[in-house]
């Protein structure tokens, strides 16, 4: 299972390891079983503190259990083969049921380890999926530092037929205790506020706790990212407030756009962006949504900025970063098959419409990747393109055009997606030329259709915004209120690109510098203007 490179990999972390661990597989005779086997041993080769046995009775099989030797009653279940996106996820198992210590805030591991009552977690993954490790990797977590805990992580393609008795059109999919508890892409302390009843007035004691900022960036993607590196480097106290940090990076795969950099990940860009951002004193609040902004009064005042938890942080100098989200059809059945068949993320889901027929809304770049990417899984794809002809560049969409299962309609308007049985069956397609209708049999729908700007917080603030709701800036990223910046893909800036929205991140850092150094500060209380 494990190549020359990826075992001496293995070895060197496993060297980690503090204490003994067992894993304890559940098998039969396919060949997953075989290839589960193969993995199992491979790893209990490399360090003498793991042990395997292969006598497990779990009903899932190929399935293997890891547990610290000391303590069998703190455990992790694979079900499946771990390997793609997920072999981090095994490998932080290991160590982590080996008594290495797991990088992640102090205060949190004390959340998990109070919380009372019995959490038997099942997820659902796929080996395509790059917003599930988070999620594997957050119940691992949980599930080793409280006995109270069970994590049984599913892959998907393993387990088809209880992905298909279950309805699972849309990973990641977690279970609590049987029953559904949230699809879609969570970290640590997300799935811990969903348990803690208190773990909102808990953050929001720490953030109304903190002294104002010389600057504050609302928004933790590469705009956000790069603006507060340039404000730290020139010795400004910096915070970042992010309802997730990454933003739309977490949610893209294959990024080959970058200079310098000829292929990257998304997540793998995040953590990046993090580790730089560490390399500074800039307070990174994470899970922190902005729900009011009341501008400072006088220029060289407080700007206050309320969050969704009830608490506000203050700083001089505010830089919104905010981002963009996918558009959504707005057409009937788009919301009630969310997750049933409508998807948005081609990586995560596709796997789950292996052999089906779907249709891909959207002729740009994102859309024809989505179509290409797609057509090597499913059985047909439709690409519907709303303009009299596809927007992508041009090496795309040879690219799709050369695949045999691909339709592509342009000048197409869907108007509704269409269900049976609470699953996406179809959807209805208009010619824009002709108004001639069709229907359209398929099992999924990937909406690829471009961005939003997140906003609407800010519409009844004063601050100028387009028609599209995007934030007006200037040539210096300043907006319509002194000492407030913006950059990246919630402004007016042109072009909706990640590379761009660094720079434009930098130049609205370099904005908010400028207006400090020129502006005194006003000891005041920021007020609504």
């Amino acid at each position: 299972m494990l190549d020359a490179a990826m075992q001496a990999q293995l070895k060197t972390y496993l060297a980690n390891l503090r204490e003994g661990i067992e894993l304890v597989a559940s098998l039969d005779e396919s060949e997953k079983s075989r290839q589960t086997r193969q993995l199992i041993e491979q790893i209990a080769g490399l360090h003498d503190l793991v042990t395997a046995r292969f006598d497990g009775a779990d009903a899932r099989k190929p399935s293997f259990v890891i547990r610290r030797a000391s303590d069998a009653e703190k455990w992790v279940r694979f079900a499946g083969l771990p390997m793609g996106h997920e072999f981090t996820s095994l490998v932080l198992a290991l160590l982590w049921a080996g008594g290495h210590p797991p990088k992640v805030d102090a205060d949190l591991i004390e959340q998990v380890r109070a919380l009372e009552g019995d959490y038997h977690f099942e997820m659902f993954f796929s080996l395509s999926c790059h917003n599930c490790p988070d999620v594997v990797q957050a119940l691992t977590l949980m599930a080793l530092e409280n006995p109270r805990i069970t994590a049984t992580l599913i892959e998907g393609g393993t387990f088809q037929q209880e992905v298909e008795a279950r309805d699972i059109m849309a990973v990641p999919a977690t279970f609590l205790n049987g029953e559904p508890f949230y699809n879609g892409k969570m970290e640590l302390a997300e799935i811990l506020a969903k348990l803690d009843k208190n773990a909102d007035a808990k953050q929001a004691e720490k953030l109304a706790a903190k002294a104002p900022f010389e600057v504050l960036v609302i928004g933790g993607g590469p705009a956000g990212a790069a603006a507060a590196v340039y404000t730290a480097r020139k010795g400004f106290r910096t915070g970042i407030a992010a309802e997730r940090f990454g933003g739309q990076l977490m949610d893209t795969l294959g990024i080959e756009n970058l200079p310098g950099t000829p292929y990257t990940e998304g997540p793998k860009l995040t953590d990046s962006l993090k580790k730089h951002v560490g390399e500074y004193e800039i307070d990174l609040m994470d899970l922190a949504r902005a729900v009011e902004l009341r501008a400072a009064k006088d220029v060289g005042g407080y700007h206050e900025v309320v969050m969704a938890n009830g608490a506000s942080l203050k700083a001089r100098s505010l830089i919104l970063s905010t981002g963009a989200r996918w558009r959504n059809l707005g057409v009937p059945g788009e919301a009630e098959y969310r997750n049933k068949g409508v998807a948005y993320c081609p990586h995560c889901d596709g796997p789950l419409f292996k052999g089906k027929r779907i249709a891909v809304i959207g002729g740009g770049n994102s859309g024809v990747e989505a179509a290409i990417d797609l057509a090597g899984i499913v059985g047909h794809v439709t690409l519907i393109e709303f303009d009299t002809k596809l927007r992508a560049d041009e090496v795309l969409q040879r690219k799709l055009r050369s695949m045999p299962n691909v339709e592509i309609i342009t000048n197409g308007q869907t108007t509704e997606i269409l269900g049976e049985g609470g699953k996406v069956s179809g959807l209805v397609v208009k010619n824009r030329a002709n108004g001639d209708e069709r229907r359209i049999d398929l099992e999924g729908v990937f909406v690829q259709i471009g961005l939003v700007p997140n906003t609407e917080w800010l519409r009844e603030t004063g601050l100028e915004l387009s028609k599209f709701g995007e934030i007006v800036i200037d040539d210096h990223g300043a907006t319509s209120i002194p000492g407030i910046y913006a950059a990246g893909d919630c402004t007016t800036v042109p072009h909706k690109q990640i590379v761009v929205a660094m720079g434009e991140g930098a130049k609205a850092g370099l904005g908010a510098f400028d207006f400090l150094i020129r502006n005194e500060p006003v000891e005041e209380v920021a007020q609504a203007a």
